[in-house]
């Protein structure tokens, strides 16, 4: 019983950090229109996010590290492309979140 209570444990421990990632954040696009990467067209006052591996349609709820503001966003587009960086956010979603530039985030 011990056995598997522990191995139990040890899986959540692993798993955990594998959907989690904390890195800089920042925010895209003032201008509607063009095509995301899921073929929706893009609003930058809506709450979505690009994110380079996570699937389309997917909810990320990122927390802001500085401010310990939370909001779920979907995954609609790819990006961003610069290193260091692991989700970008639409205009309306940094905005939730209190951003006015770059960030560091948790995104789980």
């Amino acid at each position: 019983m011990i056995r598997i209570v522990l191995a139990i444990a040890l899986c959540c421990a692993v798993a955990s950090p594998c959907l989690a990632e904390t890195c800089i954040a920042s925010w895209y696009g003032r201008e509607s229109g063009p095509r995301t990467a899921s073929g929706e067209r893009f609003n930058p006052e809506g709450i979505s996010c690009a994110h380079r591996t996570r699937s389309f349609g997917s909810i990320a709820t990122v927390t802001h590290l500085g401010s310990g503001r939370s909001i779920s966003c979907r995954i609609n587009d790819r990006g961003p492309f610069v290193r260091g960086r692991c989700i970008d956010l639409s205009h309306g979603a940094a905005r939730a979140l209190g951003m006015s530039g770059t960030a560091r985030v948790r995104v789980e």
